[in-house]
């Protein structure tokens, strides 16, 4: 969400800087031009003035200085003519020493600079005919003064545009902040769901996202129930499958094959690996994996119920303990976590003396199970047959039946990797490393012994 408003942040502010500075210099410009026109409108004034002050005399044309504004007579003082005809020409007192630019054409005519007064000059040339004569006058204005307030009218405005700019931002921030504000929502809701702390989405959402929520909410649906029927389906297949093979088993142990041992001993072969392909295959596809949001883990909570299970059938004689970060919670299903735990800790209890012990930490790797008992282990030359490629961890491995199959299809399942090695309480140690996940985390603090 951050990107998109700084995006459409970067977006409003080239806009609005690339359509302000177009209006600004367009109206700057047009106000210029408008107050020229208005100052013209005065020297053309003075210029029909002074032609007026022209009079006939006894040696020809005189200009009636009695006529003429004040102005004209101060040196410098910003108001200046000339006068010309074709006896000669007239100027005023206030450009004392210099002279007043003649421009080529009749006109208004700005930013002429009198010479050595540094003043910018706005100057009138026209053209007249007086008692049948030519008479050209120039009146000119120090245009400076304006120049100087238009100039801090230029900055005022510059600073009234700047903070309009930023004010604009500002509710333009909040205004996108708020029309945003469900997709932030929405945003948290997937999270939660993928968390598995809901199933499904809030409906209250404004008119634009309400087919997309309902799409969603549709598919969780649909995805939950069809995991649910796959999963009785499948159960009900189990049960109606065991019992003609326990039929086969028990016939194929009986006396009608006693004569033949080698028949025996192929069809109780054949069976048993019917029997084993078959659990397996069901274990395999009751797992969710990431296909529908479900309850996470919960070590604190499930943890006490699983090693109750375990004291019931394995008797309470087992020293059953867990060393597990206080509060932490596993980012897998609950169910394919109880399938991957319950059978590795089966197998541990089955072949323990007197002792098993879990360890799960967190890292920046990722996640740690490991899972200890003081039974007889098994070899390190059969380990890699164990763990190898075409061999399940279902087959007997020197008496030592792990029958854990599902737990390869899980640990396949989320990337992780198995390792068997030596255990410090003497017997086996089935190390599982699993890859982080975007998940709840209550606590990454140090194990602390609990169970």
């Amino acid at each position: 969400m951050r990107s998109i408003q700084r995006r459409l942040s970067l977006g409003l502010i080239s806009v609005l800087l690339i359509v302000g500075l177009v209006l600004a210099q367009i109206s700057l410009w047009l106000f210029e031009i408008g107050l020229q026109r208005y100052l013209e409108s005065g020297l053309r004034n003075e210029s029909e003035s002074l032609l007026v002050a022209l009079v006939r005399g006894p040696d020809g044309l005189q200009l009636d200085e009695h006529r003429l504004s004040p102005g004209y007579q101060r040196p410098y003082s910003g108001h200046y003519f000339r006068i010309d005809f074709d006896g000669g020409h007239w100027r005023s007192r206030s450009l004392w020493d210099l002279e007043l630019p003649q421009p080529e054409h009749p006109g208004l005519h700005a930013n002429l600079e009198l010479q050595k007064s540094h003043q910018s000059l706005l100057l009138l040339h026209t053209e007249y005919r007086k008692f049948g004569q030519k008479i050209a006058i120039t009146v000119a204005q120090d245009y400076t003064p304006v120049q100087a307030s238009f100039a801090l009218v230029k900055q005022i405005g510059l600073g009234l545009g700047l903070a309009a700019l930023v004010l604009i931002l500002i509710l333009q921030r909040v205004t996108v902040r708020r029309a945003l504000k469900p997709l932030d929502t929405a945003r948290e809701q997937l999270f939660q769901l993928q968390q598995g702390q809901r199933s499904q989405l809030d409906e209250s959402v404004p008119l634009e996202l309400a087919p997309l929520v309902a799409q969603i909410n549709h598919l969780l649906a649909h995805t939950e129930d069809s995991l649910k029927r796959s999963r009785n389906a499948l159960g009900n297949l189990g049960h109606a499958l065991k019992t003609p093979l326990a039929v086969l088993m028990s016939l194929a142990e009986g006396q009608a094959l006693e004569q033949q041992p080698h028949v025996r001993a192929t069809l109780r072969d054949q069976l048993q690996q019917i029997q084993q392909r078959l659990e397996r295959e069901l274990n395999r596809a009751r797992l969710s994996g990431d296909a529908l949001p479900g309850a996470r883990f919960d070590c604190g909570a499930e943890l006490p119920g699983l090693f109750s299970t375990l004291r019931m059938i394995h008797g309470e004689h087992l020293d059953l303990s867990a060393q597990v970060a206080q509060g932490l919670i596993l980012p897998w299903d609950r169910e394919d976590i109880l399938e991957l735990l319950g059978n590795l800790m089966d197998n541990a209890c089955k072949w323990a003396d007197s002792q098993v012990r879990l360890t799960i930490t967190l890292d920046a790797q990722g996640y740690s199970l490991m899972i200890d008992d003081d039974g007889p282990g098994i070899p390190e030359s059969r380990r890699d047959e164990v763990l190898g490629r075409g061999n399940r961890l279902d087959e007997q491995v020197n008496g030592h039946g792990l029958g854990l199959g599902i737990v390869k299809d899980i640990v396949q399942a989320w990337d992780g990797v198995i390792q068997l090695s030596d255990s410090s309480l003497g017997g086996l140690l089935i190390r599982i490393d699993l890859p982080e996940r975007h998940a709840l985390q209550s606590s990454r603090s140090e194990p602390s012994e609990s169970l």
